[in-house]
Parts: structure tokens; C-alpha cells; sequence
């Protein structure tokens, strides 16, 4: 397994612990879907390609009839149980998938550079900025992120594959990896 747990290269590498994640399919016109899923997340229903999240809470956008609800891990089981009822007669499915993924949070000043040396997204500040999300690879495998500010990322990804995502972002945030590629 890989160590993360005092890693500090360019940028801190962690994995977060107790993250909650739900899969929640439907009609994004629904207000019914809107609201049930706002007012889990208590943050607002994102655009497209969209993360809005406070702390361990939001909702990401993963594609034209699917979010992603973030919360606390120990709720996970019981929201989506509560979730499927509020969306019973909707055309919709919950699913809460907290044990089959793995997130990580990156922090520094180089946050750009170390994704953009790990996954085919353009990472120019005029191109991608904080609240936005993408589903993409990192390395040979799939994986979602999003940057909360301009110095910090958070990406998730199966946690079959967690062992080998640790250990791309620990050798792309290495102290002799730098490239200063996104540097004003």
C-alpha cells in the first residue's frame, strides 16, 4: 500500500477518510429530483460539468442524467434509502456507492501541473477553474475531479484501483517533478 499519510512533494497528497458518495440517476428537469437531492447536499443543483460542494457535501455533475452526492460516509446508507423513497414514482435510481470509491485531496501551489501531467485536461487557468468537474484518466484509469480553489483538487476513483492512483500523485507531485508550465 501506499503511505499517504505525511506525503508532501510540490503538493500535499491525502486521501480523505469517512467521504459518503451517492449515485443518483434521472431527470434533471424533475423538481422533485431537485430538490430531494439539494436539500440532502444543501448546496445548489450544479450546471453542467458542475461541482458545487461545502466541506464533505455536494453534488457533481457527472453527465446529462446523473449526479454525484457527496456527504458523510456514516450517512451514506440511510440517505439513499430516504433518497429512493422521496423519488419513488420519479424516474430515478439511488445508489450508494461509498464503498467502491476512494477519494483524494491535493493542496499546494502546483495543483495545476501535477493533474495536467497525469490527465489529457486542459488545466489552464482560462480553461478549467474551481467548481468545475471532469471525469477523465489518470494514468490508465478512470477517475473524477474537481478544484475547490486555485491550490486545491479533489479526485476520485475506485478503490480497487486506490494503491496505483496514490502512487501516480506522489510521483507527479515529487519535489523534482516541477514543470512551472501554468506559472503567471
Amino acid at each position: 500500500m501506499s503511505d499517504l499519510s505525511n506525503f508532501q512533494g510540490l503538493v500535499a497528497v491525502r486521501e480523505i477518510e469517512g467521504q459518503g458518495m451517492l449515485t443518483v440517476r434521472g431527470d434533471f428537469s424533475s423538481m422533485v429530483l431537485r430538490s430531494a437531492v439539494t436539500g440532502l447536499a444543501g448546496v445548489d443543483f450544479p450546471g453542467q460539468r458542475g461541482a458545487n460542494v461545502q466541506g464533505n457535501r455536494g453534488l457533481l455533475w457527472m453527465s446529462p442524467d446523473e449526479l454525484a452526492v457527496l456527504l458523510p460516509r456514516a450517512e451514506a446508507a440511510g440517505a439513499a434509502e430516504k433518497l429512493a423513497g422521496q423519488l419513488a414514482g420519479e424516474h430515478a435510481l439511488v445508489v450508494d456507492v461509498s464503498d467502491a470509491r476512494v477519494h483524494f485531496e491535493i493542496e499546494g501551489r502546483v495543483v495545476r501541473e501535477t493533474i495536467a501531467k497525469l490527465a489529457p485536461v486542459d488545466m489552464h487557468p482560462d480553461s478549467f477553474g474551481p467548481g468545475e468537474l471532469r471525469r477523465t484518466r489518470f494514468g490508465q484509469i478512470a477517475a473524477g475531479f474537481w478544484m475547490g480553489d486555485e491550490r486545491t483538487a479533489r479526485i476520485f476513483c475506485f478503490r480497487s484501483v486506490r494503491d496505483y492512483m496514490a502512487g501516480l500523485l506522489m510521483v507527479a507531485a515529487d519535489d523534482h517533478s516541477e514543470l512551472a508550465y501554468f506559472k503567471k
